[in-house]
């Protein structure tokens, strides 16, 4: 926390629940961090903010799509940050490619592409259902770059995040198909927010939402083709962002009431559209001047509300767009394990990597440390 530029406090009450820590929070805003606290309630914590955003319990998601709505418009869109595309391209799957299958005569995603579904696998003769695959901007040819899990067992020294192939030759991902696409082609997305229980708002969207993505064909292993999109353009599409290529659902400006703009989360949590603009881009701003340290102190807040795991996905889906994941002073500061998540079933083999290995050692480490 203090070493932080920028603090979201999401949901957590630190002088209330986090007493032996929240010096921390008060002596770093004398250091000239901005701060500011989200939660229904004037809390505790908001006392020390510059600013209070109050959504309507529960809407934490919404919130989150609308401030990614603004950080890859105006810092990858429209003026890209060198420092976030850089993060982007090197420690992220947004330039790693995902395949298109048809569901209900509408294309959908499906999966990421694998070393395995290519001729030769690329020449990866170890675990190639394993390694995921990008392509290489200089060459336009499909690599497959380590770091990937399938590097990390069988093998040894390859499993590093670096700008290289399996070979180790040097491998410059490229994030977006834009400019060297096959084709643009509808896509088609789920959208949740027509239909609300008690007291939420539903706004009146089509359950599907088709936005267009470029695309590229590429041979198969078994001979046929297959249609794959980068998870950055995927991600642009899901966000709703109007990058020229045609189509409905998808928007320009903020005011425009399509999923995810801050105009529609305005609708749905409450929180002025104003604010949520200046909050994604002040925090997005702090993060590329200072490579970053933007941090998100989560609490329990979220946690009680079922499929908080949206909830967290948007948040840290935040953090990663603004390169601050495994940055001092930035990143995710998360100290409490009461998740409300349906799925738990599905949700745990990847918590706990139970995949590789079994037992998992769980701990509480706040309440360790104390």
């Amino acid at each position: 926390w203090y070493n932080a530029g920028f603090l979201l406090v999401w949901g957590s009450n630190i002088p209330m629940t986090r007493a032996p820590d929240a010096h921390f929070y008060s002596e770093v805003r004398y250091r000239g961090a901005k701060s500011v606290v989200i939660a229904p309630d004037f809390n505790e914590a908001a006392k020390f903010s510059d600013l209070w955003l109050h959504p309507k319990q529960g809407t934490d998601a919404a919130l989150a799509l609308a401030f990614g709505h603004v950080v890859l418009r105006e810092f990858y869109l429209d003026r890209p940050s060198d420092y976030f595309t850089d993060y982007a391209r090197r420690y992220t799957d947004f330039p790693l490619l995902v395949t298109l299958r048809e569901q209900d005569g509408r294309l959908v995603p499906d999966r990421m592409l694998r070393a395995a579904d290519l001729p030769g696998g690329l020449g990866e003769g170890n675990n190639p259902d394993w390694k995921t695959v990008g392509i290489d901007e200089a060459t336009g040819a499909l690599v497959a770059p380590t770091g990937s899990v399938g590097f990390r067992w069988g093998e040894t020294g390859k499993w590093n995040l670096e700008e290289k192939d399996g070979q180790g030759r040097d491998a410059r991902l490229r994030l977006t198909l834009a400019g060297g696409e096959d084709a643009t082609v509808p896509v088609a997305f789920p959208y949740f927010g027509d239909a609300a229980p008690h007291e939420w708002k539903a706004t009146g969207h089509d359950r599907v939402l088709l936005r267009h993505v470029p695309v590229r064909e590429v041979a198969t292993a078994g001979g046929g083709r297959m249609r794959v999109a980068t998870v950055f353009d995927l991600m642009c599409a899901s966000y709703g962002l109007d990058r020229g290529f045609g189509g409905a659902d998808v928007a320009k400006g903020y005011d425009e009431d399509v999923p995810f703009t801050p105009a529609w989360a305005e609708a749905v949590t409450g929180v002025p559209r104003q604010a949520i603009v200046q909050v994604a881009r002040e925090f997005a701003q702090n993060a590329d001047t200072t490579k970053g340290r933007s941090m998100v102190i989560l609490g329990a807040g979220l946690n009680h509300w079922y499929h908080m795991d949206m909830s967290y996905r948007g948040i840290i889906q935040l953090l990663v767009m603004c390169g601050c994941i495994g940055q001092s002073g930035g990143g995710w500061a998360h100290y409490v394990g009461q998740e409300k998540l349906r799925p738990a079933t599905g949700w745990l083999p990847l918590a706990f990597a139970l995949d590789w290995h079994r037992p998992p050692r769980q701990m509480n480490g706040t309440s360790f440390f104390y």
